[in-house]
C-alpha cells in the first residue's frame, strides 16, 4: 500500500510491483506517469516523501488501474501529436498509431488552398485536429454520435490546439451524409469502428472499459466502411481525398470495398510497427 512519508523511488516500486502482479502492460511506465499525475514530478528527480494527501490519492488511482480501467481515463488527457487531448469514460482513448493517419491525410491536401475537412465517428477529435495542426487553414468539422464521447469532442475542438479550433457536430455517419451538399469537401477522415463480432470477445480489459459504440463494426467489422464507401465520394469534389484508419487484417476488404464503388488511386500507409494502418483514396477525378 502507498502511505504517507515514502520516499518517491520506494513509493513508485510499490505501485509497479502491483500492477505487474495486476497484469498491467507496461508497468513501469504506468507507475511513473501515475507518479507524475498525483505529484507534478519525475519520480526519479523527486527528493521528498509523500505527503498524506499525495500518498492517499497515488494509492487511489493505483488502486483503479490494478482493475484495469486505461491510464489515459484517469490521467483526463492524452497527447496527440504534440498537443494534449480531454479523455476519459465513453470516449476512445486516442492512440499513437492514429497520428499515422492524420499524417497521411494531410498530406492529401498538399496545395489545396483552406480546404473543406469532415471528421466522420470523431471521438475526441484527434484525427480531424491531428490534420488541422498540420494544415491550420483547414476549416475542419468532426461529427459524433455518442453524446458521452461528444462531450469530449466539444472540449477538444476548441481548446486542444493553440492556434485554431474545429466545429464538433452531433451526427450518425449512417444518416449525415443525407444533408451534404455535392463536391464541396476536399477531405473526409474517419477512425469508424472496425471490429468483428469475433473481436469484441478478445479485448484486453483496458480496451474493453472503452466504449463498445467505437469498437464494434458487425460481424466482420466493415459496415462502417460500406457506408463510407457507397454514400459519402459524392461530397468531396472531384479528386478529393479519402483517408480511413483499418484494422491490421483489413487492407483487402476495405480496398475491395472502395473499388468496387468507383473511388480511384487507393493506396495502403502502414503504422509505426509494421501492420496495415491507413486506406487512402480519391474520388474519381473528371
Amino acid at each position: 500500500m502507498v502511505n504517507a512519508g515514502m520516499q518517491p523511488r520506494e513509493a513508485l516500486r510499490e505501485v509497479e510491483a502491483r500492477l505487474t502482479a495486476a497484469g498491467c502492460p507496461d508497468a513501469d511506465f504506468d507507475a511513473g506517469e501515475l507518479f507524475r499525475l498525483v505529484t507534478g514530478q519525475d519520480a526519479r528527480l523527486a527528493d521528498r516523501p509523500l505527503t498524506a494527501e499525495q500518498a492517499a490519492k497515488l494509492e487511489a488511482l493505483t488502486a483503479r488501474r490494478e482493475q484495469r480501467e486505461p491510464l489515459q481515463y484517469l490521467c483526463g488527457s492524452w497527447p496527440f501529436l504534440d498537443f494534449e487531448l480531454a479523455v476519459g469514460p465513453g470516449v476512445l482513448c486516442p492512440r499513437a498509431d492514429t497520428e499515422v493517419v492524420a499524417e497521411a491525410a494531410a498530406q492529401m491536401l498538399a496545395g489545396v488552398q483552406a480546404p473543406k475537412v469532415l471528421d466522420l465517428c470523431a471521438g475526441t477529435g484527434c484525427l480531424g485536429l491531428g490534420v488541422k495542426r498540420f494544415c491550420p487553414e483547414a476549416d475542419v468539422t468532426c461529427v459524433e454520435k455518442s453524446p458521452e464521447a461528444f462531450r469530449y469532442l466539444k472540449k477538444n475542438a476548441v481548446s486542444a490546439l493553440k492556434q485554431g479550433t474545429a466545429r464538433a457536430v452531433e451526427g450518425d455517419l449512417f444518416h449525415y451524409w443525407q444533408g451534404l451538399p455535392e463536391g464541396e469537401l476536399d477531405l473526409i477522415v474517419s477512425n469508424p469502428p472496425y471490429l468483428t463480432a469475433a473481436e469484441m470477445q478478445q479485448l484486453q480489459p483496458e480496451v474493453a472499459r472503452e466504449p463498445a459504440m467505437a469498437l464494434e463494426a458487425g460481424e466482420d467489422g466493415l459496415v462502417f466502411y460500406r457506408a463510407l464507401a457507397e454514400h459519402y465520394q459524392n461530397a468531396l469534389r472531384p479528386g478529393g481525398a479519402l483517408a480511413l484508419e483499418i484494422g491490421w487484417q483489413q487492407r483487402e476488404a476495405v480496398t475491395a470495398l472502395l473499388a468496387a464503388n468507383g473511388w480511384v488511386d487507393i493506396a495502403c500507409r502502414k503504422d509505426y510497427g509494421g501492420n496495415d494502418r491507413c486506406i487512402l483514396a480519391r474520388r474519381s477525378y473528371p
